[in-house]
């Protein structure tokens, strides 16, 4: 079988799996009354929790000890029994622990399957840059596809699409084994440091000011992400207590609209490589953290009637949010980093995002909605709500702007780095 197929069924079921119940987890907890919204909170919170540590774990791991694939595939079985897990939880203090074991199985394999692939390719003699964006997209139409499948089966309010993930996840667990060899890069020497010895280099990376400086907005936007992700699904499905929009299709397939972010990511994802060798690295991210000011603001003045188009464009403009962030910035962290660290540094790009970031966007966003952003009928004012993140993003932007230098080399491997980043001893 062609490894580019293979690869990219891998991508299109590593997210699948995560797609059948990530955005729709709020509907399904309060639509069956399991606790309250502090509650919830807690429970979304296990993503970023359980990412500060995994990733960089499984990342070391994959390094020093054992072969990726293997590795990545006995986390997506045990992912999935857990899912299955799930129908069986009635109150939110267990569905808690449920969740984030599930999470601790789950979020390190994002950046291993990104290890795999880039291991793979660049073995067979294909560059990188170019060929792993089409690869990738194919996540992108797993997570639309689970999407779709969970509110077209009516599973979106109902434990279905935890079975329908966990399935998924066991046949991708055992399909990962088929894979091509992916060994650890570096055998530990015997006079080693004991941080060489447990696959810390990485961490060094904080000592170059460009990587530190990197690595503390992808913290940044990994908040900014968490926000849609919490609150996108919710926020469309809120407008069922307004009597003029109780019956618009925006609340019925509130997941099917929020898809639409997913099928922007499509095309923003094969628009990356022309992007970053026109733009470079840094002008690339500065171009996401001024879409995610324009997500959040057309979500802010959007309704489903005369404002529809502000939440369909919303929804298109995440696409370049997402993507020229977390890809790019995946691809950034893969041309200017040792190949003996590689999978340790993608690990902590992971954690930086998806964990601390993330982890900072739930807790704090949940705080300041109750605090200041409820309304007295005990609705959500979701205007302000979206403006406030808005005015987040722009912050972050204008920082970044200042703070991060970097020349672009059009001539560059990549466009991103010349040369790799080595860990400062």
């Amino acid at each position: 079988m062609n490894i580019k197929f293979r690869l990219t069924l891998l991508s299109f079921l590593q997210f699948f799996v995560w797609g059948a119940w990530l955005i729709t987890i709020a509907t399904y907890f309060f639509g069956n009354n399991m606790g309250t919204g502090v509650q919830f909170g807690a429970i979304f919170s296990t993503l970023a929790f359980s990412s500060i540590f995994m990733p960089a774990l499984t990342g070391i791991i994959a390094d020093k000890w054992m072969n990726a694939e293997k590795l990545y595939g006995l986390l997506h079985i045990l992912y999935g029994a857990v899912l299955f897990y799930v129908p069986q939880v009635k109150d939110a203090d267990t569905l808690y622990y449920v969740i984030f074991a599930a999470m601790i199985c789950y979020m390190p394999t994002i950046s291993l399957s990104n290890s795999i692939a880039y291991t793979i390719l660049k073995r067979e003699g294909y560059d990188v840059v170019k060929v792993f964006p089409p690869i990738r997209v194919w996540g992108t139409i797993g997570f639309i596809a689970a999407m779709w499948i969970t509110n077209l089966t009516g599973s979106k309010a109902n434990s279905n699409q935890f079975i329908i993930a966990a399935v998924a996840a066991i046949a991708l667990g055992i399909f990962s084994f088929t894979l091509p060899k992916c060994p650890p890069q570096k055998s530990i020497a015997k006079d080693a440091s004991l941080i060489e010895q447990l696959g810390l280099s990485a961490f060094k990376l904080f000592a170059n000011y460009k990587m530190a400086l990197f690595f503390i907005f992808s913290m940044f936007l990994g908040a900014a992400l968490q926000l849609t992700n919490m609150y996108g699904d919710t926020f469309l499905d809120d407008f069922k207590n307004v009597p003029e929009y109780a019956h618009s299709f925006v609340v019925k397939y509130s997941t099917i609209i929020m898809s639409i972010s997913q099928i922007s990511e499509t095309l923003f994802i094969l628009a990356i490589p022309f992007f970053l060798k026109k733009f470079g690295i840094k002008n690339v991210m500065i171009i996401s953290m001024l879409a995610w000011v324009l997500r959040f603001g057309l979500f802010s003045f959007g309704n489903p009637a005369d404002g529809l188009w502000m939440i369909v464009l919303s929804c298109i403009v995440y696409g370049m949010a997402f993507d020229f962030f977390n890809i790019s910035g995946s691809l950034f962290v893969e041309t200017t980093t040792d190949a003996s660290i590689r999978s340790s540094a993608q690990g902590l790009f992971m954690m930086m995002t998806n964990g601390i970031g993330a982890f900072i966007g739930s807790w704090v966003s949940g705080y300041l909605i109750d605090k200041y952003f409820m309304l007295s009928n005990g609705t959500k004012d979701w205007h302000n709500i979206w403006l406030a993140f808005a005015g987040y993003a722009l912050v972050i932007a204008v920082l970044f702007m200042v703070m991060f230098k970097h020349k672009h080399d059009p001539n560059a491997i990549g466009s991103v780095h010349p040369e790799p980043v080595l860990p400062t001893e």
